[in-house]
């Protein structure tokens, strides 16, 4: 179950059922209509927040545990790491699988740039990768984690990506220059 607080009540607000598992990441889209949560059942939900409702046709399948979802800033694509390997990239308007990247062994973490243009992942090699949406290529691959990177966060003008790991460091990097 995955539960919505109020921070200055700390009152439950809202409680959204489906997952078979254990829910290990929540995005809200940036709108606040809709709530998307990822779990080791290896599935997405898509909830409308207003009514708690799950999507149809939105639970989105994956073969291995689901570890990080994301919303792009303007709500139209969704992104997830898998623990199979793979990174995903819907579509949210026409429910389709964009873009499969395969950029670790396994993905945990993934973000959308401000513009939408690129997509970091990273994972369990100690590296995080930049790919571009429009073509699918790797952009660079950026080294220096001793061990499992869990996730990645780019600044708000796309300039710097943020990565954060089990060896106890968060490393800002020049997404232009690597």
């Amino acid at each position: 179950t995955v539960l919505v607080w109020d921070a200055t009540t700390a009152q439950e607000v809202r409680a959204f059922k489906g997952h078979d598992f254990t829910i290990w990441g929540v995005a809200f889209s940036p709108d606040g209509r809709h709530l998307a949560s990822c779990s080791a059942d290896s599935t997405v939900c898509i909830w409308d927040y207003t009514t708690g409702a799950e999507l149809p046709a939105v639970r989105l399948q994956h073969a291995g545990r689901v570890a990080s979802v994301v919303f792009s800033r303007d709500g139209k694509m969704l992104a997830a790491a898998n623990f199979d390997g793979t990174a995903r990239v819907w579509n949210l308007a026409s429910r389709e699988e964009r873009l499969m990247l395969r950029p670790h062994a396994i993905v945990v973490g993934v973000a959308f740039s401000p513009d939408g243009h690129l997509l970091a992942t990273s994972g369990t090699d100690g590296t995080v990768k930049i790919w571009n949406l429009s073509t699918g290529g790797e952009v660079r691959s950026l080294a220096g984690h001793l061990g499992t990177v869990t996730r990645v966060a780019f600044s708000p003008d796309g300039k710097l990506l943020a990565s954060a790991g089990f060896d106890n460091t968060a490393r800002l990097w020049d997404v232009s220059t690597g």
